[in-house]
């Protein structure tokens, strides 16, 4: 998720913070050696549709967790939206038209997921730190997690699931006091057990598994870099290592996807843009936008590329609105490019 400014909030103050906060700020950066091979490539985002505007009441918009539903539908989460508006919207890609799917007067939603377990669509509030979960057609609410993680309250921003349906989430504690304190959590499917599998991270913000479901990515939005948890046949950490560095400038991490190459999509907050890697963390590409398209746009949160498919379409958000821009993946999308 992209973060505003640093939320501060119980109502609007949050959602600055989520949108200045949560997404990349600038480019993804360039590679360590410019000139490795495939580093300068461009893929050229088209726009595909304005969704928001920036709402009055927030002064913001800020689109994030792109999920393609079971019926080819893209949901999309306004994390700014403000009680009585669409939190989160049903797109149809084809046809180009969007409608209400959920709203409610509670909370600031990050990031969407579907549960292979459950089938039901998850939502993260970053604000008050509950995980809900709705049924497909979007009804039937329920809090799925709430409370404290070892004694600590979490800012949930975005989670991944195993094949058995628990839960991984980046929990950006400590973000609005620029304190090293964010973790990655696992929540067990009953939503009872929680573990924490890494601590003292600087602003959690993108989390996915490999292709393979072997180890997870997760993203640290105020360091800029990425690290691998490779974990074992109980869900739990085996090693950590930092994977990639992002350099870029005043842009910064937000949100992860994997193709079915392992290919990671790295979000940035601060730029509309995104760095892909390969898996071995050499540079490939960068997703750009046209040139005159860029002006009031200031993030690219996420991406949901299109299961079986290579369609890749890309949460945009800025002064000017929040927009979904389509480009050609480097692989298909798998469940780890779908949500999040």
């Amino acid at each position: 998720m992209r973060r505003l400014p640093i939320r501060p909030l119980a109502g609007l103050a949050g959602l600055t913070v989520l949108a200045l906060t949560g997404c990349g700020t600038q480019t993804a950066g360039a590679p360590a050696d410019p000139g490795a091979a495939g580093g300068d490539r461009t893929l050229r985002a088209q726009q595909v549709m304005r969704l928001t505007q920036p709402h009055e009441q927030t002064g913001m918009t800020l689109l994030e967790g792109p999920v393609f539903d079971k019926d080819g539908e893209l949901l999309v989460v306004d994390v700014t939206a403000p009680a009585g508006e669409p939190k989160v919207l049903r797109v149809n890609v084809r046809k180009k038209t969007s409608e209400r799917f959920h709203t409610d007067d509670r909370g600031n939603y990050t990031s969407a997921q579907i549960s292979p377990y459950d089938g039901r669509i998850y939502l993260t509030d970053f604000s008050s730190g509950d995980i809900v979960s709705l049924a497909p057609d979007g009804g039937d609410p329920r809090t799925f997690f709430s409370g404290e993680v070892d004694g600590a309250p979490m800012n949930p921003d975005d989670l991944a699931f195993d094949r058995k349906g628990n839960l991984y989430v980046s929990d950006s504690r400590g973000m609005s006091q620029g304190e090293a304190k964010g973790r990655v959590v696992r929540i067990d499917r009953s939503g009872k057990d929680t573990t924490v599998l890494a601590d003292g991270l600087a602003a959690p913000n993108g989390i996915s598994f490999d292709a393979d479901y072997r180890g997870l990515w997760f993203s640290e939005l105020t360091q800029n870099r990425i690290s691998y948890l490779l974990l074992d046949e109980e869900g739990t950490v085996a090693s950590r290592h930092t994977a990639i560095r992002v350099d870029g400038g005043i842009a910064q991490t937000d949100s992860i996807a994997v193709d079915a190459d392992g290919n990671l999509y790295q979000g940035l907050h601060g730029r509309p843009a995104m760095a892909v890697y390969s898996k071995n963390g050499e540079r490939l590409a960068t997703v750009e936008l046209p040139g005159h398209a860029a002006a009031g746009l200031e993030s690219a949160t996420n991406v949901a590329i299109t299961p079986g498919g290579t369609r890749a379409y890309m949460t945009v958000s800025g002064p000017d609105g929040g927009y979904l821009y389509a480009f050609d993946a480097l692989a298909e999308g798998v469940r780890q490019s779908n949500g999040g």
